[in-house]
């Protein structure tokens, strides 16, 4: 991540500091938790874009990262680590793009040492819920910016730096003493399993074989088409579907091009995994989803091939075998 200059001063301003004086919060040497879903402040390990730790080496020679990546999902919440005074906002590409936002958090009397009582961050990469003013720990800052916009597969992170660029890493463990840093592979808000895809189905059965053809992965298409290059996941009609794993989608997606009753779908894209659900009608086409979140509706397949056994097209955007995801789903 490129970095910037910024002067953060040494004493906040009169008025904030006799709220403080007469209102003095209760401050912690280690921060709270940034952003939900991560409850120990994980940093992001290395992916094709570089590393989330201090002091890592930045691309193009651009010298030494000088703050910490903390590891949070696209769209999630995002919580003050210490109480303090908001300015913002914070420009970190200055170029515009869905990610140059964020904004900075002081506690009055900031010394020179991150490790005493006054601290001042800066939080890049997130939209606050506002730039001025006081916040208390833990209370809810903003949310999460959509990274993989920018960024497609990096593991989506608020970068945090102090103001005087020293090392944060040490108070981003909430109630532990001082460790080595604990370091996550890349994409760790993915499981190696998906999560069910639709309600009444909650081991991702794979259709069978039918007078239409066979569900599985490589089966053989009618009139010398080939093979099946998804996996054919069962679902009753109108039956509830839901995010497999948390991305972003993108659609709408034709299948049949003739705009029958089962003509539609989505691809949702997240570090790691990019998957096509066909002949089902979503609630939204584009956006940031959760795992597990209600996706949309199954369509009436019944009326375009009645007595097949009613199912979601789940296919890998790169046609790759999607059965092992599919949480104990009945293979070939």
């Amino acid at each position: 991540v490129v970095h910037f200059p910024f002067f953060c001063p040494s004493f906040a301003h009169k008025a904030f500091g006799d709220q403080w004086d007469i209102h003095p919060p209760h401050h912690h040497r280690h921060w709270a938790q940034i952003c939900r879903g991560n409850p120990t402040n994980k940093i992001r390990g290395c992916d094709k874009y570089g590393c989330g730790a201090y002091g890592a080496d930045r691309h193009s020679g651009k010298g030494k990262h000088v703050g910490v990546d903390v590891i949070c999902a696209d769209g999630a919440t995002v919580y003050a680590p210490f109480s303090g005074q908001l300015s913002g906002p914070i420009k970190f590409f200055h170029n515009g793009n869905a990610i140059d936002d964020g904004t900075r958090l002081m506690f009055p009397d900031f010394p020179s040492s991150p490790l005493s009582q006054g601290f001042c961050v800066k939080l890049v990469c997130i939209h606050p819920i506002r730039y001025h003013g006081t916040i208390q720990r833990g209370q809810e800052l903003g949310r999460m910016l959509p990274m993989q916009k920018v960024f497609p597969g990096i593991v989506s992170h608020i970068h945090v730096e102090n103001c005087d660029r020293s090392d944060p890493t040490p108070l981003l463990k909430p109630g532990k003493k001082k460790k080595k840093v604990l370091f996550v592979p890349p994409f760790p808000q993915q499981d190696q399993h998906w999560a069910a895809v639709c309600a009444g189905n909650p081991t991702n059965e794979i259709r069978g074989c039918d007078r239409y053809g066979c569900g599985y992965y490589g089966a053989p298409r009618r009139s010398g088409k080939g093979k099946h290059t998804g996996v054919d996941v069962i679902c009753a009609d109108g039956a509830t579907v839901y995010a497999p794993f948390a991305g972003q989608l993108s659609g709408p997606i034709k299948f049949f091009h003739n705009g029958n009753a089962i003509d539609d779908g989505i691809q949702i894209k997240g570090p790691g995994f990019c998957v096509k659900l066909l002949c089902i009608h979503p609630i939204k086409y584009n956006g940031f989803i959760g795992k597990g979140q209600v996706l949309g509706k199954m369509l009436p397949m019944q009326r375009v091939f009645p007595g097949i056994t009613s199912h979601i097209h789940v296919e890998n955007c790169d046609h790759s075998d999607p059965t092992s995801y599919l949480q104990r789903g009945k293979g070939q």
